[in-house]
Parts: structure tokens; sequence; C-alpha cells
């Protein structure tokens, strides 16, 4: 009897995880304008602004790098991040929307665990990302940026691409807490985006930030773990050891999906946000 109860709760529990994930590619396919939406910001920055500093860091070898490297190649894996960061703030929009109009307090209210209904929302948005990821990688080639994509080197990258977009998906569902209505995203997404985006990696290495005389930015960037899942991304694809990045992603990740379990709870956080944000 328990094993049968057991195995009906397992199958419940994956057909949400399909049905959440498959809505959400639905709607993805649907709004056909979003793929494209999400390109335009990083094929902009590899088309024209990488393109003004095309031979910036041709002047030394900086790991994982071998060789000489232009500059469009040093960015290509911080713009990978900008999809996922930009994907995964998305997210956090969405969450807001769906809990304003209802939709999220059903899902939170089935029979599964709630935690479970979170981890299949964040792993839509990641599922997501990754497509956008790889639709950016083959516009990227068009446009002359080569990147390794040999394996294992690629298969190391993929994951790494997974986690972090797993980890900022996490952050989305965080911020989602806190921000209780669509008007207060925008603000609120200001002091999330940009910083976490400039103060990394994503367009500069650390040493040059230091070099520079940037102390603060440098010392910012270091503890910033969008830096971290950007670097993880670049030495994967280059099959180097990518040090503490991968600890860093993955504790951020699990620190910020307990957080948002917590705050989604009707007793802790997700109820009186609800009740204030609809006052």
């Amino acid at each position: 009897m328990r094993s049968t109860a057991r195995n009906k709760g397992i199958r419940h529990a994956v057909q949400a995880l399909r049905a959440i994930v498959l809505r959400e590619l639905l709607r993805f396919w649907q709004q056909k304008t979003r793929l494209v939406s999400a390109l335009v910001r990083p094929v902009l920055w590899l088309a024209v602004f990488a393109a003004g500093f095309r031979n910036v860091f041709g002047v030394a070898i900086i790991a994982p790098y071998d060789s000489y490297i232009p500059y469009d190649v040093y960015i290509a894996p911080g713009l990978i991040g900008m999809v996922l960061l930009f994907n995964g703030m998305q997210s956090s929009l969405a969450m807001v929307y769906d809990r304003e109009m209802g939709l999220m307090r059903l899902l939170l209210t089935a029979p599964l665990p709630r935690w479970w209904v979170l981890l299949a929302k964040m792993f839509a948005t990641a599922l997501l990302s990754l497509v956008q990821v790889l639709a950016f990688v083959a516009v990227a080639a068009l446009l002359g940026t080569e990147l390794p994509i040999a394996p294992p080197a690629s298969l190391h990258a993929l994951f790494a691409t997974l986690a972090s977009a797993l980890m900022l998906a996490s952050l989305g569902l965080l911020l989602s807490v806190y921000v209780r209505q669509l008007e207060n995203f925008a603000g609120a997404m200001n002091f999330v985006i940009f910083p976490m985006y400039f103060l990394s990696t994503a367009l500069y290495p650390l040493w040059k930030l230091e070099e520079s005389g940037a102390t603060w930015v440098y010392r910012v960037a270091q503890f910033n773990p969008f830096t971290h899942a950007v670097e993880w991304i670049r030495f994967a694809l280059y099959g180097k050891d990518p040090g503490l990045a991968p600890l860093i992603v993955l504790g951020t990740l699990a620190v910020c999906f307990t957080l948002a379990c917590r705050g989604y709870d009707p007793q802790r956080g997700f109820g009186g946000l609800a009740q204030r944000g609809t006052a």
C-alpha cells in the first residue's frame, strides 16, 4: 500500500514538473519575438561594442587562454552570462505577474511540496535560458566569434551554463518574493541587473580592474556570484580548472533557492506579501 502511494506521488510530481516546463516552453514558443529580444542585447554588444575594442586584450595572455585573443572572444562568455541574467530576471517578472493574476496561488495550493513547484519553475527558466544561449552561440559563430565546442570541454561548459542559469533563476525566484507589484519591478531590477553585470568579469578581467586602480570595483567583482558564473563558463570552454567558481555558484544557488522557498511559505513570506500587495 505504501509503495503504491509512493509511486503515485512520484508520478504526480513528475507530471507537475512536465506540465510547468511545457507551459513555459509553450508560452515562449507563442511569444515569437521573445527570442529575438533576448538576442538583441548580446548581439549588439558583440557586433558593435566589441568591434571597437577587438584587439584590446591581445597585449597579454591571461588564464584560461594560452595565446593572444581578440576582445570579442573574451567577451563571449560574459554575453552568455548576460543572456542567463536577463532571462532569470524576466522569470522574476513572470512570477510577480502570475502572483497578481492568481495563477501562482493555484500552483502553490496544489497537493505537492511547495519547494517542488518552485523547483519546477526554476528548472523551466534554466531550460529556456539554455535555448537562448545556444541561439546566441550560433549567431556569434555567424559573426566570426569562434568558441571551442569540442568535447569534453563543451560538456563541462554546458553543465556550467546550466548551473549558472539555475543560480540566476533561483535569484529571480527570491526577488519575486520581495517585488510585490509589477510597477516596482523595473526599479528593483536596476539595482540588481546592472550592478551584477558591470561589477563582474563579463566585460573586463579582474587584473585590468586592479591595474587601473579601481580597487573597490575589483573587490566587489571578486564577491559577485555572477563573476564566478562567467568565469566557470569561460574556464570550462577551454578545459581549464575553474577553481572555486563551481562551489560559489552552487552555494549561491542553494542559498537563494532555500530563501525563496522560505519566502513563499504562507506563514512566513508569500502570504503576508500577497496581502500587502493587494491591499
